[in-house]
């Protein structure tokens, strides 16, 4: 009987950390109203949209599109489409953090990201093995800019296997792929 209901709590207490993830997506997207995540991209972007043929580039790798920022906000929205956002926020988090300069504000930024993405139960919580939770966990004793090299790298690893290419394959990068250029020349009317 008790171990039928451990079996219970692990089960429920999975279901409700899910249900929080997209609770949390919710309560996220309810902050920025007017947004819509279903393949509309921020009007700051409009003005930066690529070519198809630099939208093209971006199925070499991931870091070609990581690296456009247009590219960035549309894998971002396509990630929010799918519940899975907070594996680019953490990416970019670290990207960040390797560019902070003092050692205080470096220690202050890593509790913050640890606790945001890393900590068991936190409520953007990024899938990582337990050695690499416990690694991290452990290069906060001693704050380097390398501190989240591994869990980064991690991550990363399964954007670049699981994400990239579902989005690769979407309706969204498809569109940018295959938009038409305007044409300079009026259609011809029909008598």
């Amino acid at each position: 009987m008790f171990h039928t209901l451990v079996d219970f709590s692990e089960k429920y207490l999975e279901r409700a950390k899910d249900m929080k993830n997209r609770l949390a997506f919710l309560r996220r997207r309810n902050e920025s109203p007017g947004s819509n995540t279903a393949g509309k991209l921020d009007k700051t972007m409009k003005s930066v949209k690529p070519t198809p043929e630099e939208a093209l580039k971006w199925g070499d790798s991931l870091d070609k599109l990581l690296a456009h920022k247009y590219g960035l906000a549309a894998f971002r929205a396509f990630l929010r489409t799918e519940f899975s956002e907070e594996n680019l926020e953490f990416w970019l988090a670290c990207e960040e953090y390797k560019k902070i300069k003092s050692q205080s504000k470096m220690a202050s930024k890593a509790k913050k990201i640890f606790a945001e993405y890393i900590a068991i139960q936190s409520c953007k919580e990024v899938n990582l093995d337990s050695y690499t939770r416990d690694h991290t966990k452990d290069n906060l004793q001693n704050v380097t800019r390398s501190c989240f090299d591994l869990a980064q790298r991690r991550i990363y690893g399964l954007m670049e296997k699981d994400s990239y290419p579902r989005f690769l394959r979407s309706e969204l990068y498809s569109d940018l792929i295959n938009q038409k250029k305007p044409s300079s020349a009026p259609a011809p009317s029909s008598s």
